[in-house]
């Protein structure tokens, strides 16, 4: 039982889908390895809606749309405040100041429109747009729960909390929960390019935090789902 409230929790937490009573956030920050599963939720709304649009730039546009109103812009607005806090320039502190505060900068901007771009130039380029916005959305939820479970918190706050509980094995779960897209109707080595270019994305993300800031704090988790998105878009474009 505490497992499907840990999953209801978690795509309350991570969508906008009504779900009737909040559930108990610590319910999800124990079992953050779930968030693939809200990938195969929000991905394949996605998918299933414009799976007969015929037009491929409409087609784009609204997957795209989608994935980010189903998820309330809850990891765009965190890409946005990585760009203020990547563009800002002196002292760790003052580039912190900048990822931490509520105004947007020309780096928000230049972050949000540039992931952007790449994204819906990448689903214009693809074999399939319904699966390369299910894959991408899938392996994204991937590279979260990653980052949760390997980033050094540099603040107290969500983040913190939700680090607190993670354990080693959380980020073989995830992608163990991520397999089911090989039974997808597309090359097996397609699938094997995206699970690398996630998990590498992954990587740079925490490098980059830990260089620029010190650690990780839930900006830099939700930048590294809208991000791992784009990029994983931009090699499908490539391999599907």
């Amino acid at each position: 039982m505490n497992f499907i409230r840990s999953i209801i929790a978690m795509l309350q937490f991570c969508t906008v889908l009504p779900l009737g009573k909040p559930s108990d956030y610590d319910l999800f920050a124990k079992r953050t390895y779930l968030l693939p599963v809200a990938g195969y939720v929000v991905g394949g709304i996605a998918a299933l809606a414009v799976l007969y649009m015929p037009s491929v730039p409409v087609t784009a546009a609204v997957a795209l749309f989608l994935v980010l109103i189903l998820s309330g812009c809850n990891h765009f607005d965190g890409l946005l405040d990585l760009g203020d806090g990547m563009m800002a320039h002196g002292s760790r502190e003052k580039r912190i100041a900048a990822l931490t505060d509520r105004q947007t900068g020309a780096g928000a901007v230049a972050a949000g429109t540039l992931v952007l771009i790449l994204s819906f130039s990448g689903l214009l380029s693809v074999a399939s747009i319904p699966v390369a916005i299910l894959v991408s959305e899938v392996l994204a939820k991937m590279a979260m729960s990653f980052i949760i479970t390997t980033g050094t918190p540099f603040k107290e706050g969500m983040y913190a909390y939700m680090h607190g509980f993670v354990k080693p094995w959380f980020p073989a779960v995830s992608l163990l929960l991520c397999l089911p897209l090989f039974l997808l109707p597309v090359s097996p080595s397609a699938i094997t390019v995206a699970f690398i270019a996630a998990l590498a994305t992954s990587l740079l993300m925490y490098v980059n935090a830990h260089r620029l800031f010190g650690g990780v704090n839930g900006d830099v988790v939700g930048a590294t789902n809208e991000v791992t998105r784009a990029v994983v878009i931009i090699v499908l474009s490539f391999v599907l």
